[in-house]
Protein backbone atom coordinates (compact mmCIF):
# COMPACT_ATOMS: atom_id res chain seq x y z
CA UNK A 1 0.00 0.00 0.00
CA UNK A 2 1.38 3.42 -0.58
CA UNK A 3 2.19 5.62 2.45
CA UNK A 4 1.01 9.00 0.97
CA UNK A 5 -1.56 10.74 2.88
CA UNK A 6 -3.83 13.52 2.50
CA UNK A 7 -6.41 15.46 4.74
CA UNK A 8 -8.93 13.86 5.86
CA UNK A 9 -11.39 16.16 3.82
CA UNK A 10 -10.50 17.94 0.14
CA UNK A 11 -12.52 21.04 1.00
CA UNK A 12 -11.24 20.98 4.66
CA UNK A 13 -9.02 20.32 7.63
CA UNK A 14 -10.05 17.65 10.21
CA UNK A 15 -8.62 18.62 13.74
CA UNK A 16 -8.16 16.37 16.38
CA UNK A 17 -7.89 18.28 20.00
CA UNK A 18 -5.06 17.04 22.53
CA UNK A 19 -3.62 18.78 25.87
CA UNK A 20 -1.56 20.50 23.92
CA UNK A 21 -2.36 21.82 20.56
CA UNK A 22 -4.02 20.51 17.53
CA UNK A 23 -2.87 18.10 15.13
CA UNK A 24 -3.84 17.75 10.99
CA UNK A 25 -5.25 14.09 11.03
CA UNK A 26 -4.08 12.36 7.60
CA UNK A 27 -5.33 9.35 6.11
CA UNK A 28 -2.95 6.91 3.65
CA UNK A 29 -4.06 7.08 0.10
CA UNK A 30 -4.59 3.40 -0.59
CA UNK A 31 -5.28 1.62 -3.69
CA UNK A 32 -9.45 0.43 -3.48
CA UNK A 33 -9.16 -3.23 -2.73
CA UNK A 34 -11.24 -5.68 -4.58
CA UNK A 35 -11.30 -6.60 -8.21
CA UNK A 36 -14.34 -7.17 -11.40
CA UNK A 37 -12.97 -10.62 -11.71
CA UNK A 38 -13.18 -12.49 -15.08
CA UNK A 39 -15.43 -10.75 -16.87
CA UNK A 40 -19.10 -12.46 -17.19
CA UNK A 41 -18.09 -15.38 -15.07
CA UNK A 42 -17.49 -13.24 -11.64
CA UNK A 43 -20.75 -11.29 -12.45
CA UNK A 44 -22.50 -14.32 -12.39
CA UNK A 45 -21.17 -15.68 -9.65
CA UNK A 46 -21.53 -12.46 -7.90
CA UNK A 47 -25.59 -11.92 -8.53
CA UNK A 48 -26.15 -15.18 -7.04
CA UNK A 49 -24.13 -15.03 -4.53
CA UNK A 50 -26.07 -11.71 -3.90
CA UNK A 51 -29.29 -12.90 -4.40
CA UNK A 52 -29.21 -16.71 -3.31
CA UNK A 53 -25.89 -17.75 -1.47
CA UNK A 54 -25.44 -15.13 0.93
CA UNK A 55 -28.20 -12.72 0.54
CA UNK A 56 -27.48 -8.79 0.66
CA UNK A 57 -26.27 -8.29 3.79
CA UNK A 58 -23.89 -11.10 3.83
CA UNK A 59 -22.69 -10.70 0.20
CA UNK A 60 -21.61 -7.07 1.28
CA UNK A 61 -20.81 -8.14 4.48
CA UNK A 62 -18.41 -10.58 3.65
CA UNK A 63 -16.60 -8.48 1.45
CA UNK A 64 -16.23 -6.08 3.96
CA UNK A 65 -14.56 -8.31 6.22
CA UNK A 66 -12.60 -9.67 3.34
CA UNK A 67 -11.04 -6.72 2.30
CA UNK A 68 -10.71 -5.04 5.53
CA UNK A 69 -12.51 -1.82 4.19
CA UNK A 70 -16.15 -0.49 3.27
CA UNK A 71 -14.43 0.22 0.00
CA UNK A 72 -13.58 -1.59 -2.19
CA UNK A 73 -14.78 -3.46 -6.15
CA UNK A 74 -17.17 -5.28 -6.90
CA UNK A 75 -19.67 -6.53 -9.42
CA UNK A 76 -23.35 -5.91 -8.22
CA UNK A 77 -26.88 -7.48 -10.05
CA UNK A 78 -28.25 -7.99 -12.37
CA UNK A 79 -24.99 -8.34 -14.38
CA UNK A 80 -25.30 -10.39 -18.10
CA UNK A 81 -26.89 -9.57 -19.80
CA UNK A 82 -28.81 -6.87 -18.76
CA UNK A 83 -25.97 -4.78 -17.05
CA UNK A 84 -23.07 -4.75 -19.71
CA UNK A 85 -20.94 -2.92 -16.68
CA UNK A 86 -21.83 -4.47 -13.62
CA UNK A 87 -18.67 -3.44 -11.48
CA UNK A 88 -19.09 -0.54 -9.22
CA UNK A 89 -17.09 1.47 -6.38
CA UNK A 90 -18.68 0.29 -2.87
CA UNK A 91 -18.96 2.66 -0.66
CA UNK A 92 -20.27 0.90 2.74
CA UNK A 93 -19.98 3.92 6.04
CA UNK A 94 -20.74 6.86 6.53
CA UNK A 95 -18.15 8.42 5.84
CA UNK A 96 -17.87 7.74 2.13
CA UNK A 97 -21.54 6.95 1.47
CA UNK A 98 -22.89 10.78 1.22
CA UNK A 99 -20.34 11.39 -1.87
CA UNK A 100 -23.27 9.80 -3.36
CA UNK A 101 -25.44 13.25 -2.99
CA UNK A 102 -22.65 15.16 -3.93
CA UNK A 103 -23.89 17.05 -7.23
CA UNK A 104 -20.27 18.06 -7.69
CA UNK A 105 -18.43 15.08 -7.72
CA UNK A 106 -21.21 12.61 -9.08
CA UNK A 107 -23.45 12.35 -12.17
CA UNK A 108 -27.11 10.94 -11.71
CA UNK A 109 -27.78 10.43 -15.06
CA UNK A 110 -29.79 6.99 -16.08
CA UNK A 111 -28.62 5.43 -12.76
CA UNK A 112 -31.98 5.36 -11.19
CA UNK A 113 -32.39 1.61 -10.84
CA UNK A 114 -28.13 0.74 -10.82
CA UNK A 115 -26.20 -0.37 -13.79
CA UNK A 116 -28.88 -1.38 -15.94
CA UNK A 117 -32.21 1.22 -16.53
CA UNK A 118 -35.22 -0.28 -18.05
CA UNK A 119 -37.03 0.39 -21.38
CA UNK A 120 -38.45 4.03 -21.72
CA UNK A 121 -41.31 1.99 -23.60
CA UNK A 122 -42.27 1.99 -19.79
CA UNK A 123 -42.79 5.73 -19.87
CA UNK A 124 -44.31 6.38 -22.37
CA UNK A 125 -40.99 6.83 -24.25
CA UNK A 126 -39.51 9.61 -21.99
CA UNK A 127 -36.70 9.96 -19.50
CA UNK A 128 -38.46 10.80 -16.70
CA UNK A 129 -37.23 13.18 -13.74
CA UNK A 130 -35.36 10.11 -11.52
CA UNK A 131 -33.30 8.83 -14.25
CA UNK A 132 -32.29 12.70 -14.84
CA UNK A 133 -29.15 14.46 -14.03
CA UNK A 134 -29.67 18.21 -12.59
CA UNK A 135 -27.19 19.56 -15.09
CA UNK A 136 -30.17 18.69 -17.72
CA UNK A 137 -32.73 21.14 -18.11
CA UNK A 138 -35.23 19.16 -18.31
CA UNK A 139 -35.14 17.93 -14.47
CA UNK A 140 -35.44 21.57 -12.98
CA UNK A 141 -39.15 21.74 -15.20
CA UNK A 142 -40.11 18.21 -13.89
CA UNK A 143 -39.10 18.58 -10.38
CA UNK A 144 -40.34 22.06 -9.82
CA UNK A 145 -43.77 21.14 -11.10
CA UNK A 146 -43.77 18.42 -8.35
CA UNK A 147 -42.74 20.92 -5.80
CA UNK A 148 -45.51 23.00 -7.07
CA UNK A 149 -48.04 20.16 -6.87
CA UNK A 150 -46.90 19.43 -3.18
CA UNK A 151 -46.77 22.99 -1.92
CA UNK A 152 -50.84 23.29 -3.49
CA UNK A 153 -52.13 20.26 -1.64
CA UNK A 154 -50.20 20.80 1.57
CA UNK A 155 -53.80 21.04 3.08
CA UNK A 156 -55.39 18.19 2.01
CA UNK A 157 -52.67 16.03 3.43
CA UNK A 158 -53.73 15.23 7.05
CA UNK A 159 -57.97 14.95 6.36
CA UNK A 160 -57.05 13.09 3.28
CA UNK A 161 -54.99 10.70 5.35
CA UNK A 162 -57.39 10.12 7.97
CA UNK A 163 -60.50 9.88 5.37
CA UNK A 164 -58.63 8.06 3.08
CA UNK A 165 -56.04 5.91 4.87
CA UNK A 166 -57.14 5.32 8.36
CA UNK A 167 -60.64 4.96 8.80
CA UNK A 168 -60.58 2.41 6.26
CA UNK A 169 -57.63 0.34 7.03
CA UNK A 170 -58.89 0.02 10.63
CA UNK A 171 -62.29 -0.49 9.70
CA UNK A 172 -60.76 -3.79 7.26
CA UNK A 173 -58.40 -4.87 9.80
CA UNK A 174 -61.08 -5.41 12.64
CA UNK A 175 -63.37 -6.67 10.48
CA UNK A 176 -60.87 -9.32 9.10
CA UNK A 177 -60.01 -10.13 12.68
CA UNK A 178 -63.11 -10.53 13.79
CA UNK A 179 -64.12 -12.59 10.76
CA UNK A 180 -60.87 -15.17 10.13
CA UNK A 181 -58.58 -14.54 13.37
CA UNK A 182 -56.40 -12.28 10.90
CA UNK A 183 -55.72 -9.63 8.75
CA UNK A 184 -52.72 -9.12 5.69
CA UNK A 185 -51.70 -5.52 6.64
CA UNK A 186 -49.49 -5.40 3.84
CA UNK A 187 -52.42 -6.62 1.30
CA UNK A 188 -54.97 -3.73 2.38
CA UNK A 189 -51.78 -1.41 2.49
CA UNK A 190 -51.17 -1.86 -0.98
CA UNK A 191 -54.97 -1.30 -1.95
CA UNK A 192 -55.78 1.68 0.72
CA UNK A 193 -52.51 3.31 0.44
CA UNK A 194 -53.25 4.56 -3.55
CA UNK A 195 -56.71 5.66 -3.03
CA UNK A 196 -55.03 7.84 -0.40
CA UNK A 197 -52.55 9.30 -3.16
CA UNK A 198 -55.11 9.75 -5.39
CA UNK A 199 -57.67 12.08 -2.38
CA UNK A 200 -54.44 13.71 -1.32
CA UNK A 201 -52.73 14.70 -4.76
CA UNK A 202 -56.22 15.31 -6.61
CA UNK A 203 -58.98 15.15 -4.55
CA UNK A 204 -59.91 12.22 -6.78
CA UNK A 205 -59.69 8.45 -5.16
CA UNK A 206 -59.57 5.83 -7.92
CA UNK A 207 -61.37 3.34 -5.77
CA UNK A 208 -62.90 0.08 -7.54
CA UNK A 209 -60.15 0.50 -10.67
CA UNK A 210 -58.18 -2.23 -10.16
CA UNK A 211 -55.59 0.15 -10.71
CA UNK A 212 -53.72 -0.82 -7.93
CA UNK A 213 -52.50 -4.30 -9.76
CA UNK A 214 -52.12 -2.61 -12.84
CA UNK A 215 -49.37 -0.51 -10.36
CA UNK A 216 -47.72 -4.04 -9.51
CA UNK A 217 -47.57 -5.69 -12.82
CA UNK A 218 -45.67 -1.99 -13.97
CA UNK A 219 -43.30 -2.08 -10.77
CA UNK A 220 -42.72 -6.12 -11.03
CA UNK A 221 -41.41 -5.16 -14.85
CA UNK A 222 -39.10 -2.61 -13.76
CA UNK A 223 -37.33 -3.88 -10.00
CA UNK A 224 -37.54 -7.55 -11.02
CA UNK A 225 -33.54 -7.74 -12.05
CA UNK A 226 -33.46 -6.07 -8.91
CA UNK A 227 -34.96 -8.35 -6.69
CA UNK A 228 -35.16 -12.54 -5.57
CA UNK A 229 -36.92 -14.90 -4.19
CA UNK A 230 -39.90 -13.61 -6.35
CA UNK A 231 -41.34 -17.25 -7.04
CA UNK A 232 -39.01 -19.71 -5.67
CA UNK A 233 -41.75 -21.40 -3.93
CA UNK A 234 -43.19 -22.77 -7.30
CA UNK A 235 -39.92 -22.93 -9.69
CA UNK A 236 -36.18 -23.86 -8.24
CA UNK A 237 -33.99 -20.61 -8.18
CA UNK A 238 -31.93 -20.97 -11.69
CA UNK A 239 -35.24 -20.92 -13.07
CA UNK A 240 -35.83 -17.67 -11.95
CA UNK A 241 -32.74 -16.20 -11.93
CA UNK A 242 -32.46 -16.59 -15.94
CA UNK A 243 -36.20 -15.43 -16.11
CA UNK A 244 -35.42 -12.32 -13.88
CA UNK A 245 -32.17 -11.38 -13.71
CA UNK A 246 -30.57 -11.81 -17.37
CA UNK A 247 -33.19 -10.63 -19.99
CA UNK A 248 -35.42 -7.72 -19.68
CA UNK A 249 -38.99 -8.64 -18.74
CA UNK A 250 -41.08 -7.37 -22.02
CA UNK A 251 -42.47 -4.35 -21.58
CA UNK A 252 -45.57 -5.25 -23.38
CA UNK A 253 -46.67 -6.82 -20.20
CA UNK A 254 -47.61 -3.61 -18.77
CA UNK A 255 -48.49 -1.27 -21.97
CA UNK A 256 -52.38 -2.42 -21.49
CA UNK A 257 -52.61 -1.34 -17.34
CA UNK A 258 -50.21 1.57 -18.27
CA UNK A 259 -52.48 3.44 -20.17
CA UNK A 260 -55.36 2.54 -18.05
CA UNK A 261 -53.05 4.39 -15.42
CA UNK A 262 -52.44 7.48 -17.79
CA UNK A 263 -56.15 7.69 -18.21
CA UNK A 264 -56.56 8.17 -14.60
CA UNK A 265 -53.75 10.53 -14.18
CA UNK A 266 -54.26 13.01 -17.10
CA UNK A 267 -58.01 13.10 -15.73
CA UNK A 268 -57.97 13.44 -11.93
CA UNK A 269 -54.45 15.39 -12.49
CA UNK A 270 -55.69 18.02 -15.39
CA UNK A 271 -55.60 20.62 -12.69
CA UNK A 272 -51.83 19.54 -12.13
CA UNK A 273 -51.26 19.27 -15.39
CA UNK A 274 -51.96 22.49 -16.94
CA UNK A 275 -49.40 23.88 -14.25
CA UNK A 276 -47.12 21.46 -15.49
CA UNK A 277 -47.77 23.00 -19.21
CA UNK A 278 -47.35 26.82 -17.43
CA UNK A 279 -43.50 25.45 -16.60
CA UNK A 280 -42.61 25.12 -20.54
CA UNK A 281 -43.78 20.99 -20.37
CA UNK A 282 -45.53 18.91 -22.74
CA UNK A 283 -49.02 17.70 -21.30
CA UNK A 284 -48.18 14.21 -22.12
CA UNK A 285 -44.64 14.43 -20.87
CA UNK A 286 -45.95 15.61 -17.22
CA UNK A 287 -48.28 13.31 -17.28
CA UNK A 288 -45.81 10.15 -17.53
CA UNK A 289 -43.58 12.39 -14.56
CA UNK A 290 -46.34 12.37 -12.68
CA UNK A 291 -47.86 8.91 -12.75
CA UNK A 292 -44.21 7.70 -12.09
CA UNK A 293 -43.46 10.13 -9.06
CA UNK A 294 -47.18 8.99 -8.32
CA UNK A 295 -46.54 5.11 -8.59
CA UNK A 296 -43.24 4.54 -8.51
CA UNK A 297 -41.49 7.14 -5.87
CA UNK A 298 -44.23 7.51 -3.71
CA UNK A 299 -46.83 4.34 -3.78
CA UNK A 300 -43.79 2.35 -4.12
CA UNK A 301 -42.44 3.54 -1.47
CA UNK A 302 -45.34 3.61 0.98
CA UNK A 303 -45.74 -0.13 -0.46
CA UNK A 304 -42.11 -0.58 2.07
CA UNK A 305 -42.32 1.37 4.74
CA UNK A 306 -45.53 1.34 6.10
CA UNK A 307 -45.48 -2.42 6.68
CA UNK A 308 -41.73 -1.90 8.01
CA UNK A 309 -43.11 0.58 10.66
CA UNK A 310 -45.58 -2.22 11.69
CA UNK A 311 -43.00 -4.87 12.00
CA UNK A 312 -40.53 -2.85 14.03
CA UNK A 313 -43.33 -2.11 16.40
CA UNK A 314 -45.06 -5.37 16.61
CA UNK A 315 -41.35 -6.68 17.49
CA UNK A 316 -40.58 -4.06 19.82
CA UNK A 317 -44.05 -4.77 22.18
CA UNK A 318 -46.25 -3.21 24.18
CA UNK A 319 -44.48 -1.00 26.19
CA UNK A 320 -43.91 1.31 22.93
CA UNK A 321 -47.09 0.87 22.00
CA UNK A 322 -48.16 2.80 25.36
CA UNK A 323 -45.42 5.42 25.48
CA UNK A 324 -46.67 6.56 21.37
CA UNK A 325 -50.21 5.99 22.49
CA UNK A 326 -50.08 8.08 25.79
CA UNK A 327 -47.76 10.84 23.28
CA UNK A 328 -50.43 10.84 20.80
CA UNK A 329 -53.76 11.19 23.03
CA UNK A 330 -52.01 13.74 24.96
CA UNK A 331 -51.28 15.76 22.11
CA UNK A 332 -54.69 15.51 20.44
CA UNK A 333 -56.02 16.73 23.34
CA UNK A 334 -53.83 19.62 23.42
CA UNK A 335 -53.67 21.10 19.90
CA UNK A 336 -55.95 18.95 18.25
CA UNK A 337 -59.17 19.32 16.19
CA UNK A 338 -62.18 17.77 17.66
CA UNK A 339 -59.90 14.12 18.44
CA UNK A 340 -57.98 14.39 15.21
CA UNK A 341 -54.62 14.94 14.47
CA UNK A 342 -53.46 18.39 13.28
CA UNK A 343 -49.91 19.57 12.50
CA UNK A 344 -49.59 21.11 15.47
CA UNK A 345 -50.31 18.17 17.89
CA UNK A 346 -48.17 15.95 15.75
CA UNK A 347 -45.28 18.27 16.06
CA UNK A 348 -45.85 17.49 20.03
CA UNK A 349 -44.93 13.66 19.60
CA UNK A 350 -40.83 13.56 19.65
CA UNK A 351 -41.28 9.94 20.58
CA UNK A 352 -43.58 9.45 17.31
CA UNK A 353 -40.33 11.29 15.16
CA UNK A 354 -38.26 9.26 16.27
CA UNK A 355 -39.48 6.16 16.04
CA UNK A 356 -40.10 7.00 12.28
CA UNK A 357 -36.33 8.22 11.50
CA UNK A 358 -35.36 5.06 13.26
CA UNK A 359 -37.69 3.03 10.70
CA UNK A 360 -35.86 5.20 8.01
CA UNK A 361 -32.46 4.56 9.06
CA UNK A 362 -32.66 0.80 9.79
CA UNK A 363 -34.83 -0.24 6.81
CA UNK A 364 -34.36 2.54 4.07
CA UNK A 365 -37.70 2.19 1.84
CA UNK A 366 -34.70 3.06 -0.66
CA UNK A 367 -31.34 0.61 -0.02
CA UNK A 368 -29.49 1.61 -3.42
CA UNK A 369 -28.17 4.70 -4.65
CA UNK A 370 -25.65 4.97 -7.69
CA UNK A 371 -23.77 7.80 -9.45
CA UNK A 372 -21.00 8.24 -11.58
CA UNK A 373 -17.90 10.12 -11.13
CA UNK A 374 -18.15 13.49 -12.75
CA UNK A 375 -14.54 14.02 -12.63
CA UNK A 376 -11.21 13.12 -11.01
CA UNK A 377 -11.19 12.89 -6.90
CA UNK A 378 -10.33 11.53 -3.52
CA UNK A 379 -13.05 9.68 -1.80
CA UNK A 380 -12.59 9.14 2.07
CA UNK A 381 -13.86 6.23 4.52
CA UNK A 382 -13.19 6.58 8.23
CA UNK A 383 -9.62 5.08 8.02
CA UNK A 384 -8.45 5.60 4.72
CA UNK A 385 -8.13 7.61 1.18
CA UNK A 386 -8.94 6.51 -2.27
CA UNK A 387 -8.40 7.61 -5.57
CA UNK A 388 -11.61 7.49 -7.90
CA UNK A 389 -11.16 7.99 -11.33
CA UNK A 390 -13.69 10.09 -13.63
CA UNK A 391 -17.13 7.99 -14.99
CA UNK A 392 -16.40 5.24 -12.75
CA UNK A 393 -19.87 3.98 -10.74
CA UNK A 394 -20.07 4.42 -7.34
CA UNK A 395 -22.52 2.48 -5.61
CA UNK A 396 -24.15 2.80 -2.15
CA UNK A 397 -26.12 -0.19 -0.05
CA UNK A 398 -28.10 2.10 2.97
CA UNK A 399 -28.34 -0.91 5.37
CA UNK A 400 -24.88 -1.06 6.16
CA UNK A 401 -24.13 2.71 5.74
CA UNK A 402 -26.63 3.38 8.22
CA UNK A 403 -26.01 0.90 10.42
CA UNK A 404 -22.52 2.41 11.01
CA UNK A 405 -21.34 1.45 14.74
CA UNK A 406 -18.56 4.67 14.17
CA UNK A 407 -21.88 7.01 14.31
CA UNK A 408 -24.73 5.09 15.92
CA UNK A 409 -22.60 3.15 18.62
CA UNK A 410 -23.01 -0.45 20.10
CA UNK A 411 -26.64 -0.31 19.26
CA UNK A 412 -25.69 0.20 15.37
CA UNK A 413 -27.78 -2.74 14.51
CA UNK A 414 -30.73 -2.64 16.87
CA UNK A 415 -34.05 -0.84 16.90
CA UNK A 416 -33.71 2.37 19.28
CA UNK A 417 -37.24 3.98 19.38
CA UNK A 418 -35.53 6.77 21.35
CA UNK A 419 -32.62 7.18 19.13
CA UNK A 420 -33.26 10.76 17.68
CA UNK A 421 -34.76 11.85 21.06
CA UNK A 422 -32.83 14.77 22.49
CA UNK A 423 -29.13 14.63 22.08
CA UNK A 424 -29.69 11.83 19.20
CA UNK A 425 -31.09 14.90 17.31
CA UNK A 426 -27.57 14.99 16.13
CA UNK A 427 -27.89 11.97 14.32
CA UNK A 428 -30.68 12.83 12.13
CA UNK A 429 -27.97 13.74 9.39
CA UNK A 430 -27.37 10.42 9.52
CA UNK A 431 -30.87 8.80 7.93
CA UNK A 432 -30.36 9.33 3.95
CA UNK A 433 -33.32 7.33 2.77
CA UNK A 434 -34.01 10.45 0.84
CA UNK A 435 -30.85 10.30 -1.39
CA UNK A 436 -29.73 13.07 0.96
CA UNK A 437 -29.39 13.88 4.63
CA UNK A 438 -32.69 14.26 6.60
CA UNK A 439 -31.74 18.13 7.89
CA UNK A 440 -31.42 18.84 3.97
CA UNK A 441 -33.97 19.70 1.36
CA UNK A 442 -34.67 18.93 -2.00
CA UNK A 443 -33.99 21.48 -4.31
CA UNK A 444 -33.88 21.97 -8.11
CA UNK A 445 -29.87 21.20 -8.35
CA UNK A 446 -29.99 17.98 -6.51
CA UNK A 447 -31.18 14.61 -6.60
CA UNK A 448 -32.95 14.71 -2.99
CA UNK A 449 -36.48 13.36 -3.26
CA UNK A 450 -38.96 15.67 -4.10
CA UNK A 451 -41.45 14.10 -1.52
CA UNK A 452 -39.18 13.62 1.09
CA UNK A 453 -41.08 15.67 3.65
CA UNK A 454 -44.57 14.50 1.99
CA UNK A 455 -43.26 10.48 3.16
CA UNK A 456 -42.15 11.68 6.47
CA UNK A 457 -45.45 13.21 7.42
CA UNK A 458 -47.52 10.27 6.39
CA UNK A 459 -45.37 8.15 8.15
CA UNK A 460 -45.90 9.88 11.47
CA UNK A 461 -49.33 10.46 10.63
CA UNK A 462 -49.73 6.80 10.19
CA UNK A 463 -47.94 6.15 13.52
CA UNK A 464 -50.12 9.10 15.23
CA UNK A 465 -53.57 7.79 14.06
CA UNK A 466 -52.43 3.79 14.77
CA UNK A 467 -51.95 4.73 18.15
CA UNK A 468 -55.54 7.17 18.62
CA UNK A 469 -56.91 3.86 17.38
CA UNK A 470 -55.68 1.22 19.40
CA UNK A 471 -53.37 0.75 22.97
CA UNK A 472 -51.62 -2.15 21.26
CA UNK A 473 -51.72 -4.73 18.73
CA UNK A 474 -49.73 -8.40 17.57
CA UNK A 475 -48.26 -9.29 14.15
CA UNK A 476 -46.64 -12.06 12.64
CA UNK A 477 -43.83 -10.96 10.40
CA UNK A 478 -42.25 -12.71 7.24
CA UNK A 479 -40.86 -11.80 4.05
CA UNK A 480 -42.05 -10.41 0.46
CA UNK A 481 -39.99 -9.49 -2.72
CA UNK A 482 -40.36 -5.97 -1.94
CA UNK A 483 -40.02 -5.88 2.09
CA UNK A 484 -42.11 -7.43 4.84
CA UNK A 485 -45.20 -9.51 4.84
CA UNK A 486 -47.12 -8.61 7.85
CA UNK A 487 -50.40 -10.33 9.47
CA UNK A 488 -52.11 -8.31 11.98
CA UNK A 489 -53.32 -11.11 14.70
CA UNK A 490 -55.12 -8.63 17.12
CA UNK A 491 -55.71 -5.72 18.00
CA UNK A 492 -56.50 -3.65 21.07
CA UNK A 493 -58.85 -0.67 20.75
CA UNK A 494 -58.26 2.42 22.61
CA UNK A 495 -62.10 1.97 24.75
CA UNK A 496 -60.62 -1.34 25.90
CA UNK A 497 -62.58 -3.66 23.35
CA UNK A 498 -60.35 -6.45 21.97
CA UNK A 499 -60.21 -7.64 18.56
CA UNK A 500 -58.40 -11.34 18.02
CA UNK A 501 -58.70 -14.67 18.35
CA UNK A 502 -56.42 -14.69 21.25
CA UNK A 503 -59.34 -12.58 23.69
CA UNK A 504 -61.40 -14.87 22.15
Amino acid sequence: MSSKVLPSSIHETNFEQNDESSSVRLLPLKEIPGSYGIPFITPIKDRLDFYYFKGRNGFFQSKIDSYGSTVFRTNVPPGPFMASHPGVIAVLDAKSFPVLFDMTKVEKKDVFTGTYMPTTKLTGGYRVCSYLDPTEPKHAQIKQFLFNLLASRKDAVIPAFHSAYAIPLFSSLESNIASSGSADFTSLNDTIAFDFLGEAYFGSRPSKTGLQSKITTWLAIQLAPLLSNIITKFIPWPIEDLLFHTFPLPSIVAKPGYKQLYAYFQTAGSGALDAAVKLGLSRDEACHNLLFATCFNTYGGLKILFPSIVTWLAQTGPALHARLASEARAAVEQAGDNGRVTLAALDKMYLNKSVVYETLRIDPPVQFQYGHARTDFVLESHDASFQVRKGEMLFGYQPIATRDARVFGATADKFVPDRFLGEGAKLVPYVWWSNGPETESPTLANKQCAGKDFVVLVARLFVAELFLQYDSFTAKVGTSPLGTQVTITSVTKAEDKVVGPSYN
